[in-house]
């Protein structure tokens, strides 16, 4: 079962042992936080400004998975077109924003990091991105066409169908935001083990109740009670905490300290090979 009190405890010591990083005082960090959210938002607001000049494109893409089935988007309000153009106007900014955002987001935590700890930055930002993407598409490809065909055309069969934009814009965001967040995984498991605050052995012993939680979730997304529908939602998540599973050994301090004194024993051997020929 997980322990709570090991957690905490491994991440006071981590709290601890990083305390003593050359750092900035708490009114240094503030104005650090202030001048990273600034640079975020003007990054969003010249990705709003792209994103809008192509927004009808965008709102047409948005509404393929619906127009597939036949149908069309409804508007119940008057500032209901407005408001989807706002808004994926909005995403698509975040989006085009995101790798300046993530960089600033890394610039801001650099100072808690070792300095071999600092060359993950372009990884970081490459497989953040990747992952979120991959599972926005995973969404879009997959889950919510499904979902408009069993939703609308199965269950709703018997009744006349008025699919409003405000209903679909939200639908569509939590399936494409949530399967795209929930595909970061690698990242988080990534940070916590480099961290120290869990370790491969830790979540190798706990991962049935990743499972459980795995299942949990797809079985929230999924648009059909079929157990073999569920279980196509749920392998790709999985498959996902077994990555991050290596990926928490090979981000380690325990695997990275092996390393270090493997790459100083080498070392060694060759000096004292050295110092035997020259003898």
């Amino acid at each position: 079962m997980v322990d709570a009190g090991e957690a905490i405890e491994k991440a006071r010591q981590t709290v601890e042992q990083r305390a003593d990083l050359p750092g900035m005082t708490l009114m240094e960090h503030l104005d650090e936080l202030r001048k990273r959210i600034l640079y975020s938002a003007y990054s969003l607001l010249v990705g709003f400004a792209a994103a809008w000049i192509f927004h009808d494109k965008i709102i047409a893409f948005l509404q393929a998975p619906l127009t597939k089935i036949g149908k069309s988007l409804v508007f119940t309000h008057p500032m209901d077109p407005l408001n989807l153009s706002l808004q994926v106007s909005l995403l698509g900014g975040a989006i085009l924003a995101s790798p300046f955002i993530l960089y600033q987001v890394w610039l801001f935590i650099a100072p808690g990091l070792y300095q071999k700890e600092r060359r993950f930055v372009f990884p970081f930002m490459g497989a953040t991105i990747a992952l979120f993407l991959t599972g926005a598409a995973f969404g879009y490809c997959y889950v919510l066409p499904g979902a408009m065909k069993i939703l609308v055309l199965d269950f709703g069969r018997n009744f006349t169908s008025m699919v409003t934009i405000e209903d679909y814009s939200s639908f569509f965001l939590s399936i494409i935001l949530g399967l795209g967040i929930s595909f970061e995984l690698p990242i988080l498991i990534f940070f916590l083990a480099l961290f120290g605050l869990v370790s491969p052995r830790f979540l190798w012993k706990n991962i049935r109740y990743a499972i459980l939680a795995v299942f949990i979730v797809a079985a929230i997304i999924c648009p059909s009670p079929d157990p073999w529908t569920m279980c196509v939602y749920a392998i790709p998540m999985l498959v996902l905490y077994i990555i991050g599973i290596g990926v928490a050994w090979w981000a380690h301090p325990a695997h990275r300290k092996s390393k270090e004194e493997k790459k100083r024993a080498k070392e060694e051997l060759r000096k004292q090979k050295r110092e035997a020929k020259q003898k």
